[in-house]
């Protein structure tokens, strides 16, 4: 089934690891054929933005869906992370565990929408701290 994506002036979306932009038209729409990658713009993480644990979980996960040549660093890179994130907050081990379970599966987009909550988990945690 194709993808149908609609692009705002100026949005850009990562597809197969190509980055496409939309110029000053008012709306381009875009048609995914193939199984391929796809993230919008507002899903994408800079390595330099992920400056937290929960923030470089999602940026591992998010190389393990649009890098499939290095998952094994990837995997390895994302273990070396989860492991001392549950040491410190063993309530996050249910929304892990669901994470974990996708990452297994190969299904790493749906991995990757969990670590965005999980994200939200962690930004909760540090307003309740300040």
């Amino acid at each position: 089934m194709a993808l149908k994506i609609a692009l705002k002036p100026g949005e850009r979306v990562l597809i197969g690891g190509a980055v496409v932009k939309n110029g000053n038209h008012q709306t381009m729409e875009l048609i995914v054929e193939n199984k391929a990658p796809v993230l919008r713009e507002k899903d994408i993480l800079s390595e330099k933005e992920a400056d937290t644990p929960c923030s470089r979980i999602y940026f591992v996960i998010q190389l393990m869906y649009i890098d499939t040549e290095n998952l094994s660093v990837h995997h390895e890179n994302y273990w070396k992370l989860v492991r001392p994130l549950l040491a410190a907050a063993p309530s996050l081990t249910g929304l892990i565990d669901q994470i974990n379970e996708n990452i297994l599966k190969g299904r790493y987009y749906q991995a990757l929408k969990l670590a965005g909550d999980l994200i939200e988990c962690e930004q909760e945690v540090l307003r309740n701290v300040r």
